[in-house]
């Protein structure tokens, strides 16, 4: 989630910009705005580099405070103040690295080059006082002479755990090398990031003769019209990107094999070669996180990110990835002689590649179950899907959400909402719906404000925000594949996760919780997007107002388990190569492509599948903090379908009990407990994989 030096010159001019007299600077104000929302239209360039630098000097001098305090160590005036140091520097960074993300630009990168090994310095700097550590330590070792509350003892055991993880072990000749190594990840991660993000929108596949696209559904084709049109050198012709939602349609539902190639090709290539290739970057990443590793004395970097994890272990992880993979590749091998079978009976004399897969699949889907995408998706309006999620979280939790389209937005498409339970507004929610070239791909949940209670026990709202990359509106429309459907359920359950939460501490709060743990929030809400119940509540068609009829509803009930090889097959493959970068014992040469295609390959992975990320682009692992645990999918995987059960058990898939369980033990507790313990508080036991291995059909 949030977590260069330049020529002096052009630091210079973007500092100063072409106003002779700056404007002042919002991050020094208190903020006016309703529910003090940071002010976006008034925030400039030039305003978040002395920000930033600002933000620094007070958190370095409240530390300062804390060491020189001549008082014993207490809870309150080391561990609570720590935890209420670097206000100011909380409110810049939030705000620009939310939109480095949402809303970048020439601008943003080169701030974010500037301010990124001096941020690296200031973590350093505060991981490694020592006088700081000596009281936190001090404190810690006396803890169960102390009368903490429950919440007091998880702040003050994930700070000596901060500390300890954070370098204070580390004998102090290695430190300038951990300092170091900290900088060039962290400079690692942004040139990574950029490179994606540049290739990504490099690429336009340009289509001049519509026959060519023989096999699209018309939402599709109007949307790479829409995008010709854009463009006076493309006007009147068709354009795609490898944007999911332009890419995806091409690669499902054209018959012209080459380009699906083309684009296919151009999506699975990235960042390979020429100037924008991240090899380099991975190669030095993966060494870097070898090195460091062995300084915390962990053999790899897998056992020093697991053991703060469920998991705990690699071999844990590797143990339920190979539960998983037996059946999936199974399948997935199935699902390989079906299309080939296709392809022979229709005399194609080839041999299926990954750019054929989802077409043939999609084929065999209009076969087997007559499914028409056009058909489907007039029933997932965004507007509609939007609604339903609502509605959902109203029978769940009791809340309600409310546009307000007065409140500071960042971009013109945002829509913000006032979120409310029993009419008290609890949280800000923005959602950011369509691509556009700032913004990276995917879709991702972030906060430009936690929950927590500052000094005066006064309760302070989140602000959630929710990115997205759905298709632009098309006649004022913008139609979702089912994917789609589940995966703005999948975000808004992370939504729910940073808007119920209730915690104390801002450092405990919301998906401040181990990555395997994260995920179960968000993937327990796409189980509510199928169920029929749900279904018949916000499936309308957008032009009818129809609701979904109970034939397409069984039709989608058929197909839960169709492709499953496929969709499992990818995901595993990637935690594999995840776990394969990270489980390296020794610094060694790494070329990125060659030693993912071994590891596949020695997996026993087809070749007719790729992993759903491949290295040079697999930002989950290289950027967002993922590394050693794309697992973690999976791992709440196993969650989500066991916690699920709990409602189906009771045949209301809206039992409140069991819905007020979820949300006391699971939204609202954030980290102030062991996630396995709040797991089982709701469940009343621990997850069984069968349940998960049923609901994908691969028991």
């Amino acid at each position: 989630m949030k977590k260069i030096l330049v020529i002096m010159c052009i630091a210079a001019a973007m500092l100063v910009g072409c106003s002779k007299k700056e404007s002042p600077n919002p991050f020094f104000q208190t903020w006016t705005t309703p529910y003090e929302i940071p002010p976006f239209e008034e925030i400039k360039y030039e305003h978040y580099l002395p920000a930033f630098e600002e933000g620094m000097k007070q958190q370095k001098a409240e530390i300062d405070a804390i060491c020189n305090n001549e008082e014993e160590p207490t809870f309150e005036n080391t561990c609570e103040a720590l935890e209420y140091s670097g206000e100011l520097l909380y409110k810049v960074a939030s705000v620009f690295f939310n939109l480095e993300s949402a809303c970048n630009s020439p601008e943003m990168e080169e701030i974010a080059k500037t301010i990124a090994p001096k941020l690296s310095a200031h973590s350093d700097d505060i991981s490694l006082n020592k006088e700081l550590f000596t009281r936190i330590k001090a404190i810690y070792e006396k803890r169960d002479e102390l009368k903490l509350d429950p919440v007091e003892m998880r702040l003050l055991e994930e700070e000596y755990k901060g500390f300890v993880r954070g370098g204070a072990l580390i004998p102090e000749e290695l430190q300038p090398r951990f300092r170091e190594i900290n900088e060039k990840l962290s400079l690692n991660a942004i040139r990574f990031a950029n490179n994606v993000l540049k290739a990504s929108n490099g690429y336009k596949l340009v289509v001049e003769d519509k026959a060519r696209l023989e096999g699209m559904p018309e939402n599709a084709l109007a949307a790479a019209l829409e995008l010709g049109n854009k463009e006076e050198a493309t006007h009147g012709k068709y354009v795609f990107t490898i944007q999911l939602p332009s890419y995806e349609p091409l690669l499902q539902y054209c018959k012209d094999r080459e380009l699906r190639k083309e684009i296919w090709t151009a999506y699975a290539t990235r960042c390979i070669t020429d100037s924008l290739s991240n090899l380099e970057v991975i190669d030095e990443t993966v060494n870097l996180r070898i090195e460091r590793a062995k300084m915390f004395d962990f053999d790899t970097h897998a056992d020093f990110v697991l053991d703060n994890t469920m998991a705990k272990t690699p071999a844990a992880a590797y143990n339920l990835l190979t539960q998983m993979w037996k059946p999936a590749i199974k399948k997935a091998k199935e699902e390989a002689v079906a299309y080939q079978k296709m392809i022979d009976a229709e005399e194609g004399n080839f041999i299926l590649e990954p750019y054929d897969w989802r077409y043939y699949t999609e084929k065999l889907r209009k076969e087997k179950y007559d499914m028409n995408p056009e058909e489907v998706s007039a029933y997932f309006s965004l507007e509609n899907v939007k609604n339903g999620i609502f509605m959902v979280s109203e029978k769940l939790f009791g809340i309600t959400f409310h546009l307000n389209p007065n409140l500071p937005k960042y971009d013109a498409d945002n829509e913000v909402f006032e979120v409310k339970r029993d009419d008290e507004v609890i949280a800000i929610l923005y959602m950011d719906y369509y691509p556009r070239e700032s913004k990276g791909s995917g879709a991702w949940m972030t906060t430009f404000r936690e929950q927590w209670y500052d000094k005066e026990n006064k309760n302070i709202i989140p602000i959630v925000s929710l990115v997205m990359n759905n298709a632009k509106p098309v006649n004022g429309v913008s139609l979702l594949s089912f994917d789609q459907v589940e995966t703005f359920f999948h975000e808004f359950g992370h939504g729910l996760h940073g808007m119920l939460t209730n915690c104390k501490y801002r450092s405990l709060s919301g998906t401040n919780v181990s990555r395997d743990f994260v995920e179960l929030p968000s993937q327990i809400m796409e189980n509510w997007a199928s169920e029929p119940e749900v279904l018949k509540m916000y499936a309308k068609h957008y032009k009818t107002g129809e609701t979904i009829p109970e034939e397409l509803i069984a039709k989608l009930e058929a197909t839960g388990t169709f492709n499953q090889g496929f969709i499992n097959t990818e995901l595993l493959a990637s935690s594999f190569s995840d776990l394969a970068f990270h489980t390296l014992k020794k610094n060694q040469k790494i070329n990125a492509v060659e030693f993912e295609k071994k590891t596949l390959k020695e997996l026993g992975l087809i070749p007719e599948i790729i992993s759903r990320h491949q290295a040079p682009y697999f930002k989950h692992i290289f950027t967002t903090g993922y590394d050693a645990g794309y697992y973690s999918y999976t791992w709440a995987a196993v969650l989500d379908a066991d916690a699920f059960e709990a409602f189906k058990e009771t045949g209301d898939l809206f039992d409140k009990e069991i819905a007020n369980k979820f949300r006391t033990f699971v939204l609202e507790k954030g980290n102030t407990s062991d996630p396995m313990d709040l797991y089982v508080a709701f469940r009343g036991k621990k997850p069984e994989i069968k349940p998960l291995l049923k609901n994908r059909g691969l028991l």
